[in-house]
């Protein structure tokens, strides 16, 4: 299971929202992990509302 937690702290680089769903569909296509957890809200000043959402998308 891939944790959101874990995206984040392996991959300091990703400084925005945008670049976190960026970096999570790059890491869901190079990946064999089938679910995907959100354990963390992303603190960044353009997580929308709906970032869940966009996320779990981004993933699967």
């Amino acid at each position: 299971m891939l944790l959101l937690s874990e995206v984040m702290i392996a991959n300091p680089q990703v400084d925005d929202f945008e670049s976190l769903v960026e970096t999570l569909k790059a890491i869901s296509k190079a990946s064999d992990e089938r679910f995907f957890r959100m354990d963390v809200k992303p603190d960044y000043t353009d997580t929308p509302d709906n970032w869940e959402d966009r996320l779990e998308a981004a993933f699967y």
